[in-house]
């Protein structure tokens, strides 16, 4: 039975939200090509219909991952900065990397990756660096764009290495440290 352009359509997206959500789970090469295409409710047979590789797939969900983070942050940034670092750096989001930040759940793979890869990852680290530079209390731009990427690092770096530790008191430490030396307002 042929598949129509509107279902061709619909089942990509399924393919590259599950990829978006598993990748953050268990990284690039930690799931295979038949169990994403399983999670997404299709055959591997169907990959290729959608995608030129795996790493095209890869490249396209990081791109997905980075979408969806970008709106997040923007809505909540908006709303109170201090209540978004607050959720960024809080347990629920360190144990929960494939509905959290695509920066921290992918670093390592896409320092790893190809061009397409690392290419969406500059735009989406570029993205997250402008929502972010707007909030930051410098009163020139080339202050605030040197704060919102410290503070994106410092954010990022700290949930990276708050999932890597085995222990929970550690973990807290390193989530802690990092909010206090956020700038005013955001910490």
């Amino acid at each position: 039975m042929k598949v129509t352009r509107a279902q061709a359509e619909e089942n990509r997206e399924r393919i590259l939200d599950n990829a978006a959500q598993l990748f953050r789970e268990r990284g690039f090469d930690g799931i295979g090509l038949n169990d994403l295409m399983q999670a997404a409710g299709l055959t591997r047979g169907g990959f290729y219909g959608h995608f030129e590789s795996k790493d095209d797939l890869a490249a396209q969900a990081t791109q997905r991952a980075m979408q969806v983070n970008r709106e997040q942050w923007k809505a909540q940034t908006d709303r109170s900065l201090k209540a978004w670092v607050k959720a960024y750096l809080s347990d629920a989001h360190r144990d929960l990397p494939g509905a959290g930040c695509a920066l921290a759940a992918l670093a390592g793979d896409a320092a790893r990756g190809g061009p397409a890869v690392k290419g969406v990852f500059a735009e989406g680290v570029e993205s997250l660096v402008a929502t972010l530079q707007g909030q930051m209390p410098a009163a020139d731009e080339g202050e605030k764009r040197d704060q919102a990427l410290a503070m994106l690092s410092t954010m990022v770096g700290s949930l990276l290495l708050s999932r890597a530790v085995g222990d929970k008191g550690l973990s807290r430490e390193l989530r802690e440290a990092a909010r206090k030396s956020l700038p005013a307002g955001a910490g």
